[in-house]
């Protein structure tokens, strides 16, 4: 006879645990055990049936594993929190007796712990058993920087606390100068949310959110107290994270802080790297021009090297050019690159090599910008340096740390203003102040051999690892659509980068050459209308010619439409005719002649027909001989091909119609 089951030990029952009964488990505030599951990723399950788990009539809420719960006894900070829980009792006590002394004692040591020797707790232990792996870190970071990242640009308040945001925000600017010295920056797209970055550390792709540096509203409705608790935890580990990252370059962690740069809004440029690589990257750097009227020239001796390698190359033979060339174009032909292309119809687009004489890391780095004071400075100072380039310089009023303040050094090749080309009143004594720039200048005036264009050239740029025509991206020129890079065109679907005559179909095509027919006969009877309308004013001698001629004065509009209405009757009177004589001959009905490009269309449209007709039972015939269940599955996998073309082919009538009413604008 087998052992008897009893109810509530086996099952359900025993490998589940209500939130309350947890609780009293553990011996902890519910606030302490929700910071607790949080920090060491214990979460809410969800058991089959919640009436046998609940060993109750009610059904509980929560549930939790049995086995994670018991986990949770042997860890160390219950001990803290339990510390915690025994100090706030003493501290209630000495109010309680009137000891107002020593209930400040008491509070004075629990604010200060560095000073007793006794710190309320470290998460390092809970890193470690998280994440045993560098990589496991890596993969877990992206909620960790939105959230810093987050959090840095929030104010100050009672949940918020001011330390809070001082050390998110250092973290963070820790890990871009990271990103910087490493170059592992990839991509990044400007987004209604905020702006998106992409970075590679050691092969591991890692993505996150930055919002825009807006004065942030604080609403009562969310939950500060358990975001703060997710902070906590993040803080840690992007401490630890950027440790490993900072030494497995040889550069010193933390980095040197200046707290007067920083309250004069350095920022990135607030810390100074050590180590052997910053060392190499601090001798390559240029020097920070401090005095705004310094003007930057070439070196004597270097212009002298240069001029006199000029005149060596101008006299080269002509004959050795031209070998030197044949021969480049014979290496050409044989170093061909392999292309790849999918195996099948329908497969992925692989992403195609190209040569490449720059590396995408450099791409700014032959470039000096000088950012506007109207442009967001501190995300494009980062993705300039973090791409290559070491001369970076702003309006004083941006912050400390730029290369230079001063708008008319002529070393600037490239200057981003975000403001529409306006033309600036005079003043009484003639000095106009254009709205461009915070210089004196003339207004509109620019400086000769500067590049100016707008902040999103920086992002297509860097995301299509090449430098864009300016000319696109001019001050006040509509910008070209700014696509995300991490969408990745599959086969068949809407691309905006391709012409859409090249990806729309048959049908659409045929309708969109119908439309513009129409369009145009409706043109042309606008024009003959305009035509007949306008009056002409004429000597006296034509109208005295026009009165002698009275005797035909044209058809007005009345009659024009009466005769259009008698010739489509007799049109539909002779077509019922022939089909008479043709239902009592037996013969097929005698078609009228037509317009040959209608008719072309007519015809094309048939064609279109009868192939989806034909389509269409092809594929019931195939589902016939499908069993239910891949029936099923095929039913559905076609329900979803059709909703993704359907909102292909909205995208793609939105694109014709805006391209028509380009066209009409320019006409």
């Amino acid at each position: 006879m087998g052992r008897i089951k009893k109810k509530g030990e086996a099952g359900n029952a025993k490998n589940y645990i209500t939130r309350t009964q947890a609780v009293k488990k553990l011996q902890i505030s519910l606030p302490d055990f929700r910071k607790l599951c949080i920090w060491k990723g214990i979460f809410p399950r969800e058991p089959r049936n919640r009436k046998k788990a609940s060993k109750s009539s009610t059904a509980s809420t929560t549930f939790y594993y049995a086995k994670d719960i018991q986990y949770l006894l042997h860890e160390p900070l219950l001990r803290k929190f339990r510390e915690q829980k025994i100090l706030e009792r003493k501290i209630s006590r000495a109010l309680g007796r009137g000891d107002v002394t020593d209930a400040s004692r008491l509070e004075r040591n629990a604010a200060r712990p560095e000073k007793t020797g006794k710190p309320r707790y470290t998460l390092d232990h809970v890193i470690r058993e998280r994440y045993p792996t560098f990589v496991d870190a890596l993969r877990d970071l992206d909620d960790c920087l939105s959230m810093l990242f987050l959090f840095a640009n929030l104010p100050s308040t009672s949940t918020v606390p001011a330390k809070m945001i001082a050390r998110c925000e250092r973290l963070c600017l820790e890990f871009q100068h990271y990103l910087i010295v490493s170059q592992s920056l990839r991509k990044s797209f400007l987004s209604i949310k905020g702006i998106y970055y992409q970075a590679n550390i050691q092969g591991e792709d890692i993505l996150w959110l930055v919002p825009y540096k807006f004065n942030q509203r604080v609403v009562g409705d969310v939950d500060f107290r358990i975001m703060g608790t997710f902070v906590e935890f993040y803080m840690t580990l992007l401490g630890f994270v950027n440790f490993k990252l900072y030494t497995s370059i040889g550069l010193k962690y933390p980095p040197k802080f200046d707290q007067a740069k920083d309250e004069q809004a350095g920022e990135l440029g607030a810390f100074k790297l050590e180590g052997t690589l910053a060392n190499a990257i601090s001798d390559e750097a240029p020097k920070q021009l401090t005095n705004g009227d310094e003007e930057a020239g070439p070196d004597p001796k270097t212009q002298a090297e240069v001029n006199k390698l000029i005149r060596e190359m101008r006299e080269v033979d002509v004959d050795g050019d031209k070998t030197e060339n044949e021969a480049d174009k014979e290496e050409a032909a044989t170093d061909a690159i392999d292309k790849f292309e999918p195996a099948a119809p329908g497969g992925d687009v692989l992403p195609q090599p190209s040569y490449s004489g720059n590396e995408p890391e450099s791409l700014f780095a032959n470039c000096t910008f000088y950012l506007s004071r109207e442009t967001p400075r501190q995300p494009l100072e980062f993705i300039l340096r973090a791409f290559g380039c070491k001369r970076i310089g702003w309006d004083a009023t941006l912050g400390e740390g730029a290369y230079t303040t001063n708008e008319r050094d002529p070393s600037i090749t490239h200057q981003i203003v975000d403001r529409p080309v306006i033309q600036a009143a005079m003043n009484e004594g003639g000095d106009g102040e254009d709205n461009q720039t915070a210089q004196k200048l003339a207004p509109n005036q620019r400086m000769p051999g500067r590049i100016y264009v707008q902040p999103q050239w920086v992002w297509d740029s860097i995301n299509d690892g090449e430098m864009k025509r300016p000319d696109l991206y001019a001050p006040g020129a509509q910008l070209p659509p700014h696509l995300s890079p991490f969408v990745q065109n599959t086969q068949g679907a809407y691309d905006p980068t391709i012409p859409l005559e090249e990806q729309q179909t048959e049908g659409e095509a045929l309708e969109d050459s119908e439309e513009e027919v129409d369009e145009d006969d409706l043109a042309v009877k606008q024009i003959e209308n305009g035509a007949d309308s306008m009056d002409i004013a004429g000597s006296d001698d034509e109208e005295d010619e026009d009165g002698d001629n009275d005797s035909f004065g044209g058809f007005s509009e009345d009659e024009k439409e009466a005769d259009e209405s008698e010739d489509d009757e007799q049109a539909a009177e002779l077509q019922y005719q022939r089909e008479l004589e043709a239902e009592l001959t037996g013969k097929p009905i005698k078609q009228t002649p037509s317009n040959p490009q209608s008719k072309a269309k007519a015809e094309a449209r048939k064609k279109l027909a009868k192939a989806a007709k034909e389509e269409v039972e092809e594929l019931e015939r195939a589902k016939g001989m499908l069993s239910k269940k891949k029936r099923k599955l095929f039913e559905q996998m076609q329900y979803t091909n059709n909703k993704k073309s359907a909102e292909d082919q909205k995208l793609r009538a939105k694109r014709r119609k805006l391209e028509k009413q380009k066209a009409r604008a320019k006409a």
